[in-house]
């Protein structure tokens, strides 16, 4: 039953305290996960003795299940009990974590991280609803500030302590699979003890598992063809025929949401033009950012000779830049509207990836990283906030949750499709993966993909993204300080619930 006004929780309460921290960990674990899983590819690599086909699925197995269900996670959360749904998440992440640590090949262990997006996708819409319905209404933009605030936080740790554990032995990577588990336990027994139950007492039908099975079906088929299609030949039957059913089951999946009266993802929605655009802007930005992330730990650790460790901290510079004025500029749209960020924000993001491209095995982290870092935590924090405020309220407002929703699987649909074509693109092959001097090559024709891409972002969003008319509302604290690498915010109650506001972005989490 969901609480009344009269029991929602104070901020200051400690009952209130404990419902945070149980949501801070239980979103925390999927962030810090997304980050960490990069940092330690290389190693994974040596320890099963496998080249860049069988890492790339260690990572879009993840996004696959993640990005496929987290709009029917949402569904399920609101009809069934959004702590229910939370928590039974946190123990299948968890279970999920045991076999990915125990996992004795590279297929075993992407089978596991599927498995672990699955829960991931059930706690991620859950700890934010969690505080929408428990908090009191004038209590709820410190929670949610506070939940991103310390969320941004999850995920600058994420690589520093990837990097740690990784370098403490040739198997240690297990370790960052292990840690979840202890902290999964702890966020079972404070959701347990603490945190109340609540669901939308509105909802009404069977929730749409088939439009789930089929966009998720959809993705993975999609993916399958893209990632094989350089190893089997774009032509082979495998490759065409994972392709032409993954587009049928996605196309089936659009079908089916013309057909139903309360639809997981409303067509109508496209119907705005600045939506749209928005939506559109996400996805070549998030593509960038997913494509290059993925290969530069990868380059720095077997080209630039940098430690796990070393890797994993060289980015934290781009959390901190991010972290520090991501709020000021959200603030800064507000005031003059967000087409001027949106339009620039994406070319010094670009500007960053194509510095990218002076990363080799001789030169410094002073000279060749960190520049690349700083200009790009520049342009992520001039972009993100208004991106995702301007997804939002382009939506009308009885769809914001599900607005957020659709930015947030934009966003991490186009991490998906980046991983698995990127290297290809830049011919980053089985064989160039083996050797630093082709590698290396690759890595620096990838980036400055990316860098194009950031570039026609900004050139799209410069055409499309109109300024509103009115003048705008003055913005709340919370949606403009988290920080994500990987994906805009998830917040998937039903269409027609009560929102939190727009909220920054990944990524998925990621």
């Amino acid at each position: 039953m969901t609480a009344t006004a009269d029991e929602r929780l104070a901020f200051a309460s400690p009952t209130g305290r404990w419902v945070l921290t149980a949501t801070i960990l239980g979103s925390g674990i999927a962030s810090i996960d997304a980050t960490v899983v990069g940092i330690a590819l290389p190693a994974i690599g040596r320890s099963f003795d496998t080249g860049l086909q069988v890492l790339q699925w260690v990572v879009t197995a993840y996004t696959l299940t993640l990005a496929g269900l987290l709009l029917l996670a949402g569904a399920l959360g609101d009809r069934y009990g959004r702590r229910r749904v939370f928590t039974f998440g946190v123990v299948w992440f968890a279970a999920a974590s045991v076999l990915c640590g125990i996992a004795p090949d590279g297929w075993t262990l992407v089978a596991a991280r599927a498995l672990q997006g699955v829960g991931a996708a059930l706690l991620t819409p859950g700890s934010l609803a969690i505080l929408q319905a428990s908090f009191r209404p004038e209590d709820r933009s410190r929670a949610i500030g506070a939940w991103s605030g310390l969320g941004g936080v999850a995920t600058a740790i994420g690589p520093f302590l990837g990097g740690w554990l990784v370098g403490l032995g040739s198997s240690s990577w297990r370790l960052i699979f292990a840690i979840n588990v202890p902290i999964a336990a702890a966020v079972v027994y404070l959701t347990w003890r603490h945190v109340p139950e609540s669901r939308d007492e509105e909802a009404s039908g069977r929730v749409d598992l088939v439009s789930g099975a089929l966009i998720t079906a959809g993705l993975i088929g999609v993916t399958y063809g893209l990632i094989e299609g350089q190893a089997l030949g774009w032509t082979s039957a495998p490759v065409l025929a994972a392709l032409v059913a993954g587009a049928l089951l996605v196309a089936g999946f659009l079908w089916r949401q013309t057909r139903l009266e309360h639809p997981m993802l409303p067509l109508g929605l496209f119907g705005s033009a600045q939506f749209t655009a928005t939506n559109v802007v996400t996805f070549i930005l998030y593509g960038a950012l997913g494509g290059a992330l993925f290969l530069l730990p990868i380059q720095l650790q077997q080209v630039a000779g940098y430690s796990p460790l070393e890797a994993g901290v060289s980015l934290l510079p781009l959390t901190v830049v991010m972290l520090l004025l991501s709020s000021r500029s959200g603030a800064l749209a507000a005031r003059i509207g967000p087409r001027l960020q949106m339009s620039l924000g994406p070319v010094v993001a670009g500007a960053g990836m194509a510095l990218y491209a002076r990363i080799d095995a001789g030169g410094s982290y002073l000279t060749e990283v960190l520049p690349a870092v700083l200009v790009l935590g520049l342009g992520l924090s001039i972009t993100v906030a208004p991106l995702t405020s301007t997804a939002l309220s382009s939506a009308p407002a009885t769809h914001a949750g599900m607005a957020s929703a659709v930015n947030n699987d934009v966003a991490r649909a186009a991490g998906l499709v980046a991983v698995a074509v990127l290297p290809a693109a830049a011919g980053i092959t089985a064989a160039a993966y083996a050797s630093p001097d082709l590698l290396s090559a690759g890595f620096h024709r990838a980036v400055l993909i990316c860098a194009a891409l950031c570039v026609l972002a900004g050139g799209l969003a410069a055409v499309s993204i109109r300024n509103p008319r009115a003048e705008p509302r003055p913005p709340e604290e919370h949606p403009l300080r988290h920080c994500a690498l990987d994906a805009p915010p998830a917040s998937l109650r039903r269409a027609g619930a009560p929102a939190p506001g727009p909220r920054p972005p990944a990524s998925a989490e990621s």
